[in-house]
């Protein structure tokens, strides 16, 4: 039976995989980058760096590590960690692209301009944030819902207020997701839809 545990060290290399795997809006993201590592170093190791408490994950029968969530308390600082202390550090074989011609040089500008600007949300009391994926062996069975209620109770734990998250807009099922497990609709800007949930 598949089990949701703590994040291990020596988790990092599945949790990277998912991410790859599901990144192309659920689906699997391989060869859409010049550098599949890039979409890992951006979305999910960095919360696994910061904050390995607020990583879960589910484990297979067989001890396969299939789906994960990772959260942050507090957005802005987060988003500090990440420009002035995470991204100096990974970045150097990705400099910063002058125009975005590519999948690549998207993301790529979008990571060196994270932390620019405070967080939209964090001042209308959501200030977590959460990532999850799941590979799609676990999709559908409740695993979504279940490492939300996990990452939630964590962060009630330590006071927080509210978490969000922002999905892009052509994502059709994180969309149709969301509301189901508790989330309202924020506003945003038109190519992203984000969510929220208070969490006292």
């Amino acid at each position: 039976m598949s089990r949701i545990r703590p994040f291990r060290p020596g988790d990092e290399a599945a949790l990277a995989d998912i991410c790859l795997r599901t990144a192309d809006l659920g689906g699997d993201a391989t060869g859409l980058l010049d550098d599949d590592r890039l979409w890992a170093e951006v979305f999910v190791l960095p919360y696994v760096a910061r904050h390995p408490d607020l990583t879960f994950v589910v484990e297979t029968d067989d001890g396969r590590v299939a789906g994960y969530i990772v959260g942050a308390p507090d957005t802005d600082d987060f988003e500090r960690w990440f420009r002035t202390e995470w991204w100096p550090r990974v970045a150097a074989g990705w400099p910063l692209p002058a125009a975005e011609r590519t999948r690549q040089d998207g993301l790529l500008r979008y990571a060196y301009g994270r932390g620019a600007e405070p967080d939209p949300y964090q001042s209308d009391g959501y200030p977590a944030h959460l990532h999850i994926d799941l590979l799609p062996e676990l999709q559908g069975e409740g695993w979504g819902r279940r490492l939300i209620q996990t990452l939630a109770e964590a962060l009630r734990e330590r006071g927080v207020a509210g978490v969000h998250l922002v999905a892009g807009a052509d994502n059709a099922g994180a969309v149709a997701f969301y509301p189901r497990v508790g989330f309202v609709p924020l506003p945003g800007p038109p190519s992203v839809r984000a969510f929220g949930m208070r969490l006292s």
